[in-house]
């Protein structure tokens, strides 16, 4: 009979519990109410810690069991508990318990997985949720990450322990290279488990592959490239802390809007009556509001001139109600050709011309359409050829002379 079973209650085992289940209690709860994961759990934490540091110590449990709490407190403990990070990081380096102490566990993680999520404009404005299935590694629950039966890991004959092979070639007479390749048998592990003893669900692999659905949440405001983290989400590995997911965002192009910081830039054609004579536009905006702008009537748009509306841009990041501006920049669209029964009407509504003096000697001249697209083609193979004649043979071969005795 024991005096009291807090700390037991606290590892949900039973006092006869054995020193393996009292690990894997520890393990379980310990990775569950670890501060990263779970911040708000900090009390839970420290509370499991000191419950397997006195359970896990021969001594300090038969006082424990004997007399309770209350007898550690009066000295029949060892003078204090650990600090519950160090007890995790024993726990989780590699060194096993009561053993030396091994490097932080955070020193001793998996690698990162990072994945491309493309959104829209229209998310990163209005803020979304969206769902992202992932494959990952997990410990494998049946062997626990051994890989097989307790007792069944051993050093690999192949390697010994090293986890890598020499292999010798013979270069020629007396030259040899060595070739330092990981260990097929183990691969590069140092440690084997016999075939027969191996974990039937694992394999021997210590993990298997699990699909893990995110929830991502896309703040409004986020902004391409940005990073969403999902702590300890990563692959998992024995004794090693699980990396995480890391999901980048990337805004995909929209056919309307451009984004400028927190601005959104789009462009209005205008044909020249209205930008002339005035007119009013319709904006859709990325939340599917309609806003109507104007432009009066002896208001000159002029081809290229830029105007903006007031907080209809982007929302500022971790500050929403708070937009950048929506830059309009105009194009307006000129008559290809004019009837000439118009021109006098025209004439008469703008402004006069400026006189221009035309001096005696002045050459009469044409002017030609104008094509850069055509004109930097024209360039380029004109540039090819100048190559060839410089560097001999078109095909960057050197011209052959025949020699004759």
């Amino acid at each position: 009979m024991v005096k009291e079973t807090k700390f037991y209650d606290l590892l949900g085992v039973k006092p006869n519990s054995t020193p393996d289940e009292l690990k894997k209690a520890y393990r379980k709860l310990a990775l569950k109410y670890h501060p990263d994961k779970n911040p708000n759990e900090g009390e839970k934490f420290k509370q499991i810690s000191q419950a397997y540091e006195i359970l896990s110590d021969p001594e300090k449990k038969r006082i424990y069991d004997q007399g309770g709490e209350q007898a550690l407190k009066e000295g029949g403990g060892s003078g204090g508990f650990s600090s519950p990070m160090d007890l995790f990081d024993m726990f989780f380096s590699g060194s096993g318990f009561g053993g030396p102490r091994g490097g932080r566990r955070r020193d001793r993680r998996g690698k990162d997985v990072v994945h491309q999520l493309t959104v829209t404009l229209e998310e990163l404005y209005k803020g979304a949720v969206r769902k992202l299935a992932l494959q990952k590694n997990v410990i494998c629950d049946k062997c626990e990450g051994r890989g097989g039966k307790k007792g069944a890991v051993e050093t690999c004959n192949t390697c010994g322990g090293s986890g890598m092979q020499v292999q010798i070639q013979q270069l020629g007479p007396g030259m040899i290279q060595q070739i330092q390749t990981m260990c097929s048998e183990c691969r590069g592990q140092g440690k084997r488990i016999n075939p027969k003893d191996r974990c039937k669900t694992c394999n021997g692999k210590k993990v298997v592959r699990d699909r893990k659905i995110l929830e991502v949440n896309i703040d409004k405001g986020m902004t391409d490239g940005q990073k969403i983290t999902f702590s300890g989400e990563g692959d998992q590995e024995p004794e090693l802390e699980a990396g995480d997911i890391i999901i980048v965002l990337d805004e995909k192009e929209h056919p309307v809007f451009k984004r400028s910081g927190n601005d959104l830039i789009i462009r209005q054609e205008l044909q020249l009556v209205e930008s002339l004579c005035g007119f009013q536009k319709v904006i859709k905006t990325l939340d599917c509001r309609d806003l109507v702008y104007t432009s009066s009537p002896g208001d000159v748009i002029k081809h290229g001139d830029v105007r903006c509306i007031i907080d209809e841009g982007m929302p500022q990041y971790k500050n929403p109600f708070e937009k950048g501006r929506l830059v309009v920049q105009f194009l307006v669209e000129f008559p290809t050709q004019i009837d000439p029964l118009m021109i006098p009407q025209l004439e008469a509504c703008l402004p006069p011309r400026q006189e221009q003096i035309i001096p005696d000697d002045a050459e009469e001249c044409t002017l030609s359409p104008f094509d850069p697209e055509a004109e930097a083609r024209r360039r380029q193979a004109r540039n090819v050829y100048d190559e060839d004649d410089e560097g001999g043979h078109p095909m960057g071969g050197q011209r052959v002379q025949c020699a004759t005795n």
